[in-house]
């Protein structure tokens, strides 16, 4: 190793490198591979998500209505227990003493969750940990928000000024890979008793199959049947609702939510598997390497090995021997990458916004180490090792058995083979890029830049004023409400009828409201009719987007009637779809309606160099209405780049791996024509004195090297085509691939290549023939 620095140095790097980012990948890959699988009983517990809707509006909710879980443990022998979950939108402002918390991330629940889940309660009742519907748990960190180092348990806690929780229990805080991240619980009770207040009688929680808004969990029997239990539950569900004729219950077990969607299509498993093959790309590119070093440079070693089987080396010792050597190297690699990983490990949190810690007290972390050091190991050192032991020693003291030492066509699979993969991810690198610029540039059908959002409140009494208000102030050219964000239209419904619907057809509608700016605010364009005006009128007025009036196959929709919920009326306008959601989701039907009394968020548009005067101004509106509450706003073009962090996060990931690899890749080229012109300098000795120019050398060096390139380029475009192809499957907008991605990917790997090879060609071109000459 130290007689021989420069091919050590290369070898280390390159382990080094190779299992650095092959671990700290399948670290990722092992914790998206865990979420929920801490829990003892993930293997018996099933999500409930429901499939509603008819042909094109079809659609997966993961949320269901509040019975069917309650209902199915009474009369279904193989559930054990329910557990539902709620999010919290009726208390917002929390406060204890003189803290006052917003709390976004509280959930209303029913006491199972304890006992369902491995979400232990370090202080209160496991058995009873709701003394009654006042009563309220926090995480291990919350309570130490509220109470500092004072005692927790029948603390009280008061909510948007107007209830009294006590603290009833303390739960450690929830594992980083759970699924259900909240950091409050409300008893479910609470919800039951608040919600139906001035209900009609007989209405309740417990019957009420309308309001899809329950996350529910089932704990079923072991062997339990999964489509069995998905008829019944959907027998249920029509005894009490015979109209809902299209609902399809779709249980889905716990161990799988953070992987895949419920009708078991990709929810992120595409995304592991490519970097599962990355992680194993990136560590057969360093094996490569270290296999083609040792092979090419075996020459080298003829006559030493050749001496050791004269005086009575056996073949497995000098087998071992080699192994030994390797695993030197693989000892020293590894100790660097454990430092590596160290170093590195925020830096790589950042970027894929994981909260992992390098442990090595951790069995999981070990076990990733352990196995990939020695796959890595055993592929790495078993060839060169087989070759090394078989020199027959008379033929090699000779100098007869190069040609087969320096075994050239197997190196050249090797190379061809380590660029194919550098190539493939190349082309992913430029496909990928060209993805997410296409969503930030494609036009969305509205216009959302310099606006900024917030839900309202109490200032929604005060539109009107508040509205003036903020027109007059310098930066503010618009102002508009509406009921929901534009950017994800979160509610849906089926309830909607209109002339010409089919017995059993279901449409699922995004249903908006809106006021009579709102449409000119965001320059949206109206294909038909008109807008609303703001008279009381457009109470009974409707205008739907192009995908809804397709999808209801209403041929001149213009004065048809319309009936959103309970509201009839007629249709008066056709907005030009618009991007209402991911660019992975196709335009849904949208139903924009008019109801001042459900337009809770605020737009305003701002000449963008005033934006602080216009954000002053909104919270100053804000502060005379909502005095109690925090002012926040968002501005839209955050929101949506919001949506695509994911994408943005495996980008970012992807190409640091793919830099990565292609440096691995380039060490080993740049090593091998180190090798080979070394051995090649009497060669070209003689070729100089006989007159080649420099230029010729190098191309003569060269040359082999690049022809290999061109033979992984021709292997790479159809798999590189095949593998990013299938990872755009996932939007259903997207990019067209072409082939200019591939030339250009082609074009970089062989600039890279002779980068790489022309530092010692041209060393050697240049050197002195007389030298060379006299040392062979």
């Amino acid at each position: 190793m130290i007689k021989n620095k420069f091919y050590t140095l290369i070898n280390i790097s390159g382990l080094t490198a190779g299992l650095t980012v092959g671990i700290l990948i399948l670290l990722w890959v092992q914790d998206e591979s865990s979420f929920d699988r801490f829990n003892k009983q993930s293997s018996s517990v099933y999500r409930l998500q429901n499939r509603v809707g008819t042909g094109a509006s079809t659609q997966i909710w993961e949320s269901t209505a509040a019975p069917i879980g309650v209902m199915a443990k009474n009369e279904l022998p193989q559930v054990k227990e329910v557990v539902r979950l709620s999010r919290n939108y009726t208390y917002a402002l929390f406060r204890y003493k003189d803290k006052i918390f917003e709390e976004d991330q509280t959930t209303f629940t029913d006491p199972a969750l304890f006992s369902v889940f491995d979400f232990k309660l370090v202080k209160g009742n496991p058995e009873k940990p709701f003394a009654d519907i006042n009563s309220i748990i926090l995480t291990e960190t919350t309570a130490k928000r509220y109470f500092g180092n004072e005692e927790p348990i029948g603390k009280t806690i008061t909510a948007d000024n107007k209830i009294n929780f006590t603290v009833t229990g303390i739960v450690k805080d929830l594992p980083k890979n759970s699924s259900i991240q909240k950091n409050m619980f409300i008893p479910m009770s609470l919800l039951a008793k608040t919600m139906y207040e001035g209900k009609p009688p007989g209405q309740s929680m417990d019957n009420d199959f309308n309001q899809f808004n329950y996350e529910t969990y089932l704990l079923l029997q072991p062997g339990t049947n999964i489509n069995e239990l998905a008829v019944k539950l959907k027998q249920i569900h029509l005894r009490n609702k015979a109209d809902d004729t299209d609902i399809m219950y779709l249980p889905q077990s716990l161990t799988e939510m953070h992987l895949y969607k419920a009708d078991g299509s990709d929810g992120g498993i595409e995304t592991v598997r490519m970097f599962i093959i990355i992680a194993l790309l990136i560590l057969v590119i360093a094996c490569i390497n270290y296999v083609n070093l040792s092979t090419a440079r075996s020459m080298l070693r003829a006559k030493e090995i050749s001496l050791r089987k004269i005086v009575g080396a056996a073949r497995l010792q000098l087998f071992m021997q080699f192994i030994v050597e390797t695993a030197l190297l693989f000892v020293i690699a590894t100790i660097m990458s454990i430092g590596l990983m160290y170093l590195l490990m925020p830096s790589f949190n950042q970027i894929s916004g994981k909260q992992l810690v390098f442990d090595l007290a951790n069995f999981q972390i070990w076990k990733v180490i352990i196995i990939t050091i020695l796959a890595t190991l055993l592929a790495s050192s078993i060839y060169p090792a087989m070759l090394l032991s078989s020199f027959e020693p008379l033929k090699a003291l000779k100098g007869k058995i190069s040609a087969r030492i320096s075994d050239v066509l197997f190196r050249k699979v090797l190379v061809v083979t380590q660029f194919s993969f550098s190539i493939v991810l190349i082309a992913g690198t430029f496909i990928i890029s060209k993805q997410l610029d296409y969503i930030r540039s494609k036009k969305l059908g509205y216009d959302k830049e310099n606006t900024i959002a917030f839900f309202m409140r109490d200032m929604n009494k005060h539109f009107d004023a508040v509205k003036a208000d903020l027109l007059k102030q310098p930066g503010i050219t618009a102002v508009t409400r509406a009921s929901a964000n534009i950017i994800q239209i979160g509610g849906q419904t089926g309830n909607n009828y209109w002339d010409g619907k089919g017995k059993d057809e279901t449409m699922m509608v995004r249903p908006m409201a809106i006021d009579k700016d709102f449409m000119s605010f965001f320059k949206m364009q109206l294909q038909l009719g008109d807008n609303f005006t703001g008279a009381v009128a457009d109470s009974t007025h409707f205008i739907l987007n192009e995908t809804a009036v397709l999808t209801a196959r209403i041929k001149d929709p213009i004065g048809k009637k319309f009936k959103l919920w309970d509201r009839e009326g007629t249709i008066i306008g056709i907005a030009k779809d618009f991007h209402l959601a991911s660019m992975k989701n196709k335009i849904e039907p949208v139903v924009f309606y008019y109801a001042p009394e459900n337009m809770q968020a605020i737009y305003i548009k701002t000449a963008g160099k005033d934006a602080p005067k216009a954000i002053a101004a909104a919270e100053k509106e804000w502060k005379q209405y909502n005095a109690d509450f925090p002012f926040s706003y968002m501005f839209l073009d955050e929101v949506f780049n919001n949506m695509y962090k994911s994408e943005q996060r495996t980008g970012t990931l992807y190409n640091v791996f793919a830099l990565i690899a292609i440096l691995i890749s380039c060490l080993g080229l740049f090593g091998l024509a180190t090798y080979t012109a070394e051995v090649r300098r009497r060669e070209i000795g003689v070729r100089k004195v006989l007159g080649a120019s420099v230029p010729g050398i190098i191309r003569l060096l060269a040359g082999d090297f690049i022809k290999l390139v061109f033979i992984a380029i021709i292997i790479a475009i159809p798999v590189s085509w095949y593998v990013m192809n299938k990872w755009l499957q996932d939007f259903a907008y997207k990019t067209d691939i072409g082939w200019g991605v591939f030339a250009l990917a082609g074009f970089c790997a062989i600039a890279i290549a002779l980068a790489t090879i022309s530092i010692q060609s041209v060393k050697a071109a240049i050197a002195n023939p007389v030298k060379s000459l006299r040392t062979e």
